[in-house]
């Protein structure tokens, strides 16, 4: 069965626009859980957008309690590695950080990174965490990532969802295809596959209909129909989806 990791980043973002302890984005875990999520998702951002390390260490704590796993999104930077070493999350994914950008925009350069990204790898991995890098499903950077270490690469599938917000299909059927191909090329070389942003109810069902996909961490649009429908009921309503994928007709 392929895993939902449920991205709580925003729940945070709506409680700093004013300050104070509300919404409290490890309530939000929790409930998350309770309604199917495989583990949890949260990206701990150099400038503190929305996760801080308070929230951090209280969703390590959850998950251990209720034995689901954190992870641990982070840029590949040896401060945020001891933050990472500290907590000692089940998956620490590391992925590009920008300070000017409203969100991630792209996979991480892990042949370009080699260097930086090996050693920072290397001691999470000795420290019992599970190492991905969030890259574009390109062949170097798949091969790069075997290199750096990493046992899991988490390919990027915002261009692919921006294309289909556009109306172009043909570009999208392009995105969908190197992701399948991409997915093929990790798996060989022994690296679990797993997509993530911009997934939505509209755009998940191919990509979750990847035969190598073991996991698909959504956040951003699962906390935005949590406004009108409620956060169980989007969870649930993805968990559906996710999982009619891997359904083959008859």
């Amino acid at each position: 069965m392929i895993r939902l990791g449920v991205n709580i980043d925003h729940v945070a973002t709506l409680r700093n626009a004013r300050g104070g302890i509300h919404p409290d984005p490890v309530g939000a875990a929790r409930l998350a859980i309770e309604a199917g999520a495989d583990g949890i998702t949260a990206h701990l951002r150099e400038d503190r957008r929305h996760i801080n390390d308070d929230d951090m260490a209280r969703l390590q704590a959850l998950c251990l309690e209720l034995g689901k796993p954190l992870n641990f999104e982070m840029a590949a930077v040896d401060d945020m590695a001891e933050i990472a070493l500290a907590t000692k999350p089940h998956a620490v994914c590391l992925v590009p950080e920008k300070r000017e950008e409203r969100t991630t925009e792209g996979g991480l350069d892990a042949a370009g990174l080699h260097n930086q990204i090996t050693p920072i790898a290397r001691a999470l991995s000795e420290n019992g965490s599970r190492v991905s890098l969030f890259i574009e499903a390109v062949p170097h950077q798949i091969t790069a990532s075997e290199a750096c270490g990493a046992q899991v690469v988490e390919f990027h599938t915002g261009a692919y969802a921006h294309a289909l917000d556009a109306g172009d299909a043909d570009k999208a059927e392009a995105l969908l295809s190197a992701m399948r191909k991409g997915a093929k090329q990790a798996d060989a070389l022994g690296l679990e596959v797993h997509f993530g942003h911009g997934l939505t109810f509209d755009n998940v069902t191919p990509v979750a209909a990847i035969s190598e996909a073991k996991e698909l961490n959504i956040g951003h649009f699962i906390i935005g129909e949590a406004i009108t429908m409620g956060l169980k009921p989007a969870i649930q309503e993805m968990r559906r989806l996710i999982s009619e994928s891997r359904i083959v007709p008859k």
